[in-house]
């Protein structure tokens, strides 16, 4: 039992990492693109999430095939078991069923899904702040553009 905590803590931390790399980067894209000042900020708006979206769906599927290699290391899945459909069912909760872990290995799906639970809440907050930036940037310069227009 003890081994299976140390498995799944070493891929949960690998994922962590790799999750807090994707977020500095992310968090840097946003920061220089609140800093364009543009005439059209609802369509500055649209690529940012777009873009913010896109790569923390990539980074979770990265995530997933991190947690897909550690199954078919330990051999922690049946013989002729798709890791990769065993993976993403776990770390997305959810949890068809149809493809169990091996007894010596059952505790993996669980911090599989406790994991994929964090990382998931960890970049709705980032999206959520990300929008929140984005929309206070472009309300800072809708100010801007009025003040210039305003009589004194």
């Amino acid at each position: 039992m003890l081994r299976q905590y140390f498995v799944g803590a070493a891929a949960s931390v690998c994922n962590i990492a790799i999750h807090a790399l994707v977020m500095v980067a992310v968090i840097k894209v946003a920061r220089t693109a609140d800093e364009l000042a543009t005439s059209r900020q609802t369509l500055r708006l649209i690529v940012l999430m777009i873009a913010t979206v896109t790569v923390l769906m990539i980074a979770h599927l990265a995530e997933v095939l991190v947690w897909s290699l550690i199954y078919a290391t330990v051999s922690a899945a049946p013989a002729g078991t798709d890791v990769i459909y065993f993976a993403f069912v776990n770390y997305t909760t959810l949890g068809y069923g149809d493809v169990t872990p091996v007894e010596r290995w059952n505790l993996l799906g669980p911090m599989t899904a406790m994991n994929g639970v964090l990382l998931f809440g960890w970049s709705t907050a980032v999206i959520f702040e990300v929008l929140r930036r984005a929309l206070m940037a472009s309300g800072d310069e809708r100010e801007k553009r009025e003040k210039r227009w305003r009589p004194e």
